[in-house]
């Protein structure tokens, strides 16, 4: 039975792993700001993927790996780390973390659509019926958060356009990922490709803008180390790797709504570590998301 669900155990440890991605992320972002962030985490990500692909298959990247397969997962990379990361940082600047997050939740909804029209694949409406529930879950759990802001002006609309932008991009990554790892290619290997693109795209405009020094620098003087090398460690690596197991294994709709539960795996992280208040109406979304997993499970 485990073997069968494998995908969607893969999903679940993905949207964990996420979760405390998220809460180290939001200490280093506070400390060196988000560009310079997401530059240092990407190098730290693929350093560990280095190694770890040297210990497994003997060299740092995949030899013998064919151009279209580099093709579709450099595309993958750029789009899902370099320019999907870029529009959700504009997002989260002018909408807010909680607007910006309930936006993203739309991820599974985008994916299950572009993988309709690019592989064929089906959701029975018993899927549709939890990927629902659990959407409907996670919305209630990330508009708990937050009620201070109600004004609506060109800053806002902004920021749902740069949110809505990330989802597709993000969704766009999900399907090159599954593109580019057909016939069986491991998903380690998948992801160092992908994750030496986006760290080669996300590092040059830092070497144009002379800002290379001043990274490091920031990441020593402001004591983000340890949170940025943690958070590469659970994100771009373990998480990343073990999202492509759960697309390789699972449907891409159910896969991508199962790794949309970060927002309620985030509540005890939260609650502990950031100090935020659980309220009733995040209670409530958490069983309901988990009830829609439940109803993933059993369909």
């Amino acid at each position: 039975m485990l073997t069968e669900r494998i995908g969607e155990i893969a999903a679940l440890g993905t949207a964990l792993l996420w979760s405390l991605t998220y809460v180290q992320f939001t200490l280093a972002a506070r400390a060196i700001g988000p560009m310079r962030l997401n530059r240092l985490r990407l190098l730290a990500a693929l350093g560990f993927l280095l190694i770890a692909h040297t210990i497994v298959y003997h060299a740092p990247i995949p030899l013998g790996v064919g151009l279209a397969r580099w093709g579709w997962l450099i595309l993958s990379g750029v789009i899902g780390f370099t320019v999907s990361d870029s529009l959700l940082f504009g997002a989260l600047v002018r909408l807010g973390a909680h607007r910006t997050s309930l936006v993203m939740a739309l991820i599974p909804v985008v994916s299950a659509l572009l993988a309709w029209g690019a592989f064929g694949e089906r959701l029975t409406w018993l899927q549709i019926l939890a990927a629902a529930v659990t959407l409907g879950g996670i919305a209630i759990v990330i508009r708990a958060r937050r009620h201070d802001e109600k004004r609506v002006s060109s800053r806002i609309w902004l920021g749902a356009l740069l949110a809505l932008g990330a989802v597709t991009t993000q969704s766009i990554r999900y399907i090159l990922s599954k593109q580019g790892m057909t016939g069986g290619f491991p998903a380690l290997s998948a992801n160092t490709m992908q994750i030496l693109a986006a760290t080669v795209a996300a590092w040059i405009p830092a070497m144009l803008r002379r800002d290379v020094r001043g990274s490091f620098r920031a990441l020593i003087e402001r004591r983000a180390l340890p949170t940025t090398v943690g958070g590469a460690m659970t994100g771009p690596f373990l998480g990343v790797t073990l999202s492509m197991v759960a697309l390789t294994r699972a449907p891409v709709g159910i896969a991508s709504t199962l790794m949309a539960l970060v927002p309620v795996f985030l509540l005890p992280f939260s609650h502990i570590v950031l100090k935020e208040r659980i309220t009733l109406r995040a209670a409530i979304g958490t069983a309901l998301a988990v009830g829609g997993v439940a109803l993933l499970f059993l369909s």
